[in-house]
């Protein structure tokens, strides 16, 4: 089967053909690109689906997805992500494997086509110009007969002619005889250039055609094979991602079934405990009895006032009922109203009361006095955790800096060890005022654990350490309440003033030993205590140690039975008493 034989009369078919089949090539090549297309825009829009509902940095809602429901979708939309990213591999592949190499394929075949098409066309134009010359000696072969023929009649006319004279009759026949000749010659000449002829003529259909269609028909082979080729291909660059596609719905799956309803549960239960106890019954009050009945607010707040005229305030807080809850711990006492408790029990909320909302105001305290216990405690340890994470990088910090002083020093070509003077006492000023902050959060953290009703002994040392060092007073104890939209407020009024004093605070505070001194010390420097919790000292002055250094650089003393408080153990020499437990001199 061959094109050169079957078809070799069908050059401008054959032409339109392989025309045609590069259209599909060229067609074929631009579906490959508009899928690359398509691929690339699936990929982007399936990051930018990723990316939008990935939760923000810093924000509220990263906090949210602590959850394992969370984490899964987290997880869900990372693998989304990787999926994104075979659906660009395809598109990469087969931009390199399939356009390209497509594209550089059909201008070769176009100049592979044009060469053949040309040799083709060159042949016929050589069988049409042998055609011609055959054409053109027939024609003339047939002329000179009948001229040939002609001039022999005229001969035979003149020789039969009596009235002719002989030189006319023999000029005739001279002139039969050249045409006759010049017959002769045409023959000769038509029948050479018709046996060339029919040979070209056979040469051109029975080799030169055969050879250029053959050549056609292998190239149009080549085109139908590689557009074969790169339908598979095709194929398989998809095949090729398809592994870790399916990897990426398997993570899918593992994180879907890493979802943990019971840990999400505890986590609920973590994020919105508020440490306060459940209230407790609500004591019948008898009517019955017109003596018993409960009296106006006036006189309920005239009776208290009379009740306890002396409230001492001081000592470790006990753990305390609801607010809404108060504590009869006097038969003589007199009760509110029921309905005024149960509208009170219906609508009121755990309220936190703290010493310091009265000074600092806000909605956040810093010692987030805005919260219920256990959330405080939370942020409190959280809170001195990134301060030690602080302290320890700042100390880093300093051993960095002392070791390339030593080396300035052993080697002065290097640098002026002295340049280095400026940033060590920063570096060492910042990691005194970081420990005076973890302190005063420490404080607050071991305050909130001594109220909390499982605490350990250690909380309710420092706790109790903590109040005796930050005595409370009437002034800042008021009473906060809750607004309506949620937010802790304080009402100043004499009426809540009243009530407070009355209820809330008969017994939440014990009175409290304090503690004894175990040494003295000697103030080496001065030193100015501008945060809480810290003590003023000039130097030379001789003050009582009450609790020694615990390894956080801060020694316990005290001027008299009123001022006490933190300092650096760097800046006095403590001498604590022999008797002491573990006495031992700091310098």
């Amino acid at each position: 089967m061959s094109w050169g034989t079957e078809l070799w009369d069908q050059f401008d078919n054959l032409e339109k053909h392989t025309q045609w089949g590069i259209d599909i090539l060229e067609k074929y090549i631009k579906f490959v690109k508009e899928r690359t297309e398509i691929e690339l825009s699936y990929a982007k829009q399936l990051r930018n689906l990723s990316k939008k509902y990935q939760p923000k940095k810093n924000s509220k809602e990263e906090e949210e997805y602590k959850y394992t429901s969370c984490k899964a979708f987290i997880s869900t939309l990372n693998e989304m992500n990787d999926y994104a990213g075979q659906h660009e591999v395809i598109s990469e592949n087969m931009a390199s494997q399939i356009i390209v190499d497509l594209a550089r394929y059909v201008q070769e075949l176009k100049q592979e086509r044009k060469s053949n098409f040309h040799d083709g066309r060159k042949a016929q134009q050589h069988i049409e110009t042998c055609w011609k010359q055959l054409e053109s000696s027939k024609r003339r072969f047939e002329r000179d007969c009948k001229e040939a023929d002609r001039a022999q009649q005229y001969f035979e006319k003149m020789d039969a002619d009596i009235n002719v004279t002989k030189a006319d009759v023999e000029k005739a026949r001279q002139q039969a005889q050249i045409r006759h000749q010049m017959a002769e010659d045409s023959k000769a000449d038509y029948s050479s250039i018709l046996q060339k002829f029919n040979h070209e003529q056979h040469e051109y259909y029975h080799t030169h055609i055969p050879n250029i269609f053959q050549k056609i028909q292998e190239m149009e082979e080549r085109r139908i094979v590689r557009i074969g080729e790169s339908m598979k291909t095709y194929a398989e660059v998809d095949r090729q991602v398809i592994p870790i596609i399916g990897k990426c719905l398997d993570g899918i799956v593992k994180a879907a079934e890493s979802i943990d309803q019971k840990n999400d549960s505890q986590l609920v239960i973590e994020a919105y405990k508020s440490g306060f106890e459940p209230p407790g019954d609500i004591e019948f009050e008898d009517y019955t009895q017109p003596m018993k009945r409960t009296v106006s607010d006036n006189s309920l707040s005239n009776s208290r006032g009379e009740g306890k005229p002396d409230l001492k305030f001081g000592g470790k807080s006990k753990g305390k009922l609801w607010p809404f809850i108060k504590k009869n711990k006097s038969p003589k006492q007199q009760k509110e109203p029921l309905s005024h408790r149960f509208n009170e029990f219906m609508t009121s909320k755990p309220k936190i009361h703290c010493f310091r909302s009265l000074k600092r105001g806000g909605a956040t305290p810093e010692d987030f006095s805005n919260l219920p216990p256990e959330q405080r405690r939370k942020k409190l340890q959280q809170k001195v955790d990134e301060l030690n994470k602080e302290i320890q990088k700042e100390m880093d910090q300093r051993d960095a800096i002392t070791k390339m002083k030593d080396v300035y020093l052993k080697n002065p070509q290097m640098g002026d060890p002295a340049s280095l003077d400026h940033k060590l006492a920063e570096v060492s000023q910042n990691i005194e005022k970081l420990r005076l902050e973890t302190q005063k959060f420490e404080a607050w953290l071991a305050e909130v654990e001594g109220r909390l009703p499982a605490r350990s002994e250690q909380a309710r040392r420092q706790s109790g350490l903590y109040d005796s060092q930050n005595p409370p007073t009437v002034n800042n104890c008021a009473q906060d309440r809750e607004s309506p939209d949620g937010s802790y407020t304080e009402e100043q009024s004499q009426e809540s003033e009243v009530k407070v004093l009355a209820t809330d605070f008969d017994d939440e505070f014990d009175d409290e030993e304090p503690l004894a001194a175990i040494g003295t010390c000697k103030a080496l420097y001065t030193f100015e205590g501008q945060n809480e919790g810290t003590i003023s000292v000039v130097e030379g002055e001789t003050l009582y140690v009450i609790e020694e250094d615990k390894g956080d650089g801060w020694t316990r003393i005290r001027r008299n039975e009123d001022e006490e408080g933190y300092v650096p153990t760097s800046y006095v020499e403590v001498c604590l008493d022999k008797n002491a437990k573990g006495a031992k001199t700091y310098i």
